[in-house]
């Protein structure tokens, strides 16, 4: 059957029931969390588009999986099956869990700093990841290629190294003040952007070439082979097993959210290839931040789940919804002039605020001014994804300006239909016909790092 978009590879058999407010009730919850959505209540909510992480259904055989689970405190049957999954598709031998993506991060930042003046390069850091680097002592440089900053301009992988400048970097710096390459897959802040196998092999081979250790951040993995497998034509005919192979062959270490690719509700990984002696220095660390080695943060349910999860997660059909749903609700935002990351990446669909409100200068918030109006004409939660969320400079302290300024509306898996993505799209339509009309912001309160999850905020005068 020939279809433009796929319809849901699976069947509803349990149904929670949504939440509707009055404007009213919205006006009054977002003056009471300082207008940062993140404060706002779930029930409070219509569409929940804030994150795709751990906000995705789990499948009949994952609850199933559930019931087998070994709660051991140490060398539990459930950690060796998933030690096994893990395994099977990455070809890694060593495997530590984490509560989730930034328990990997702290675990590993920590474990390769030992001096001042280290720096990761990525082709784009995401926000924990940045802060973990910055926690740790070091720095983080990005360095993704400029066609990513070209919204309206499609490329079929704007997650890419700029290779030159990445050589230039590690010339710079020093290839001994070099921590690690961070190979971010897909590229969330780029607009979950993927990254092709071809820049990934010649980044790896500058990585080998100077002797740096090459890190996967592969929280989307699977969709990153996917859309390999359907842009780049060297890999049309590959699996998206041999696909995700090829990837982790170019890495020495893998790290992930299993919340996203692993489509469980909380959990993480930290996998090393063959390096045993990073594997002891992080194996260390995790005893007294996340748990025994064979747990870490996850319970016995959650590493059962998650090795069924790691499996489905791979499978075309799922993969084909996934990227279709997004696909669909940026097309429809387009149909209405709305300017977004073009093409749609895998996990979400990212608004150009910057150039949809020219008439809000970066420095009050372009985006999260967007975020705030959404919930407040329909009740749907979003996230920027721009200068509120980028913060200020670690040594200076003063505000960063981010070369983007997206509003993310991230699709969870497995969890909304396209009648849901329909509304989105109505009342960003409607918001569309009034935009001008849309206010800038400021910051009143806010922590030293990450400020975007707990900060305040007040419109301007």
């Amino acid at each position: 059957m020939d279809r433009k978009y796929r319809a849901e590879p699976y069947r509803i058999k349990m149904v929670e029931a949504i939440k509707e407010t009055t404007r009213h009730d919205r006006e009054e919850a977002l003056k009471r969390v300082g207008y940062n959505v993140f404060a706002i209540k779930s029930d409070d909510v219509y569409i929940d588009l804030l994150t795709d992480s751990g906000t995705g259904a789990m499948s009949d055989a994952q609850w199933g999986a559930m019931m087998i689970a070994d709660e051991a405190y140490a060398g539990s049957r459930s950690y060796y099956r998933l030690k096994a999954v893990v395994e099977e598709i990455t070809g890694y031998h060593y495997l530590l869990p984490v509560h989730q993506g930034r328990g990997a991060e702290q675990v590993l930042m920590g474990s390769l700093i030992h001096r001042e003046g280290m720096v990761f390069i990525s082709n784009s850091h995401f926000d924990t990841t940045r802060a973990h680097v910055e926690l740790a002592g070091a720095r983080a440089l990005d360095c993704v290629i400029e066609a990513a900053f070209d919204t309206q301009t499609p490329h079929p992988f704007k997650g890419n190294f700029d290779v030159a400048k990445l050589e230039r970097l590690i010339l710079e710096k020093g290839p001994e003040n070099i921590a690690g390459i961070i190979y971010t897959i897909t590229n969330n802040s780029m607009g979950g952007q993927p990254v092709s196998l071809e820049n990934l092999t010649a980044v790896s081979k500058i990585a080998k070439k100077y002797g740096i250790l090459r890190i996967m951040d592969g929280a989307r993995y699977a969709e990153n082979a996917f859309f390999i497998q359907q842009r780049e034509a060297a890999y049309c005919d590959w699996t998206i097993q041999d696909i995700a192979r090829a990837q982790f062959d170019l890495a020495d270490v893998f790290m992930m959210s299993a919340k996203k690719d692993g489509l469980v509700n909380m959990g993480g990984l930290l996998v090393i290839k063959d390096n045993q002696s990073l594997f002891e220095a992080c194996q260390v660390r995790v005893v007294p931040m996340e748990g025994f080695p064979t747990y870490g943060g996850m319970s016995g349910r959650a590493m059962d789940a998650l090795a069924v999860g790691l499996k489905e997660a791979l499978e075309v059909p799922y993969l084909t919804h996934r990227t279709d749903q997004i696909r669909y609700l940026a097309d429809r935002l387009q149909a209405s002039g709305i300017p977004v990351q073009t093409p749609p990446g895998g996990h979400a669909v990212f608004i150009d605020a910057k150039a949809w409100l020219p008439h809000i200068p970066q420095t009050a918030f372009p985006a999260q001014s967007v975020v705030i109006e959404l919930y407040l004409e329909a009740g749907i939660r979003a996230v920027e994804i721009g200068s509120f969320l980028l913060g200020n400079d670690p040594d200076t302290h003063e505000p960063l300006i981010s070369p983007t300024e997206f509003v993310r509306l991230t699709i969870p898996r497995r969890t909304y239909t396209y009648r849901h993505l329909d509304d989105v799209a109505d009342a960003l339509s409607a918001i569309h016909a009034r935009k001008e009309t849309l206010k800038g912001l400021k910051v009143v309160k806010e922590p030293a790092v990450l400020r975007h999850f707990t900060a305040q905020l007040a419109y301007l005068d």
